[in-house]
């Protein structure tokens, strides 16, 4: 009897600290900064900075904005992540596929979930869970799941999704979301809000801030917005080098001296709400928007477990 070819699927996503401990945001911080795809510093002035300035004092800060999301459960993006890979499972759960998540920088990890798969699988497909591609995210997936692979002896087939950021499902679901919540409100403005990074990555290649454009030019188009209903911004910049632009805070700051003073907020780049979205977009973003003169702010979340999240990794999975 000929063999059945089974496929082993890892959806991946950055990960969070085990728990709002400071210990434990000082672990995951370290792990994550200390990824050379994250900083693109060299090792040893880095190394100082990392140790003597940052880990010394930002877990401590950090920690306390984890702790405004933290849900009894855990992390909202692992268990989002969990969940989702948990519902794609349940549609190939009479197939010879395996569907699992791992998380980049916490648990579980890559390479536990790869050696999992091991013994079974054939072929593996990798989705990270980042639309649009970056060298500082989807590239250090790769990486690891390269370095874990290279152990083995027998290496099966490997199929790694470095994007989706022009998928029809992937940009008919966004609009969805937005079309969904403006049925019970709507504001004056649509921003749209991506994780910034230092403007040198695209100078050095990386595609991320024009797939960022592509994905924010046909969300538009599936809306039919005009110029003026919609803006694409940047958050999350850190230190003092030219970053992506135009700078989320300073747009929020703008816009009511402009007359705009209700806008509704989605983050496209993450497929499931995290600290950047549901503390720094929902929370800190939105009283620098109202202290700057705004009267209405709206976070519309990710897709995170949604149907139509579901389907759409199904579809690349399936492609």
């Amino acid at each position: 009897m000929e063999k059945k070819t089974k496929i082993g699927v890892l959806l991946v996503n950055l990960g969070s600290p085990a728990s709002t401990k400071t210990s434990d945001v000082r672990r995951f911080l370290k792990k994550f900064l200390g990824d050379r795809r994250v900083v693109n510093i060299p090792r040893p002035i880095w190394w100082l900075i990392l140790n003597g300035f940052i880990l010394p004092f930002r877990p401590r800060k950090s920690a306390k904005a984890y702790k405004k999301i933290w849900q009894k459960a855990g992390s909202p993006l692992v268990l989002l992540t969990k969940s989702l890979a948990e519902k794609v499972a349940l549609r190939f759960s009479n197939t010879q596929w395996q569907v699992d998540y791992a998380m980049s920088y916490s648990e579980p990890a890559i390479e536990k979930k790869l050696t999992e798969f091991k013994p079974d699988c054939d072929e593996i497909i990798v989705i990270p869970l980042y639309p649009q591609y970056s060298s500082t995210t989807t590239a250090s997936v790769y990486d690891e799941v390269g370095r874990v692979l290279g152990t083995w002896r027998h290496i099966p087939s490997l199929r790694f999704v470095s994007d989706y950021h022009q998928h029809p499902l992937y940009i008919k679901a966004i609009a969805h979301s937005v079309q969904k919540f403006w049925k019970k409100d709507r504001s004056d403005l649509l921003l749209m809000s991506f994780h910034g990074l230092p403007q040198k990555l695209t100078e050095w290649g990386d595609p991320y801030f024009h797939q960022c454009q592509t994905s924010a030019q046909l969300i538009v188009d599936e809306l039919g917005l005009k110029p003026s209903e919609w803006k694409l911004v940047f958050q999350s910049r850190f230190g003092k080098a030219e970053w992506l632009k135009p700078y989320c805070i300073e747009v929020l700051k703008e816009l009511p001296t402009q007359g705009i003073k209700t806008i509704d907020v989605i983050c496209p780049g993450f497929a499931a709400d995290c600290l950047e979205t549901l503390e720094e977009i929902a929370m800190t973003n939105k009283a620098i928007f109202m202290d700057a003169g705004g009267e209405k702010y709206h976070y519309i979340a990710a897709l995170n477990d949604s149907q139509k999240q579901v389907d759409l990794m199904v579809d690349i999975i399936n492609s």
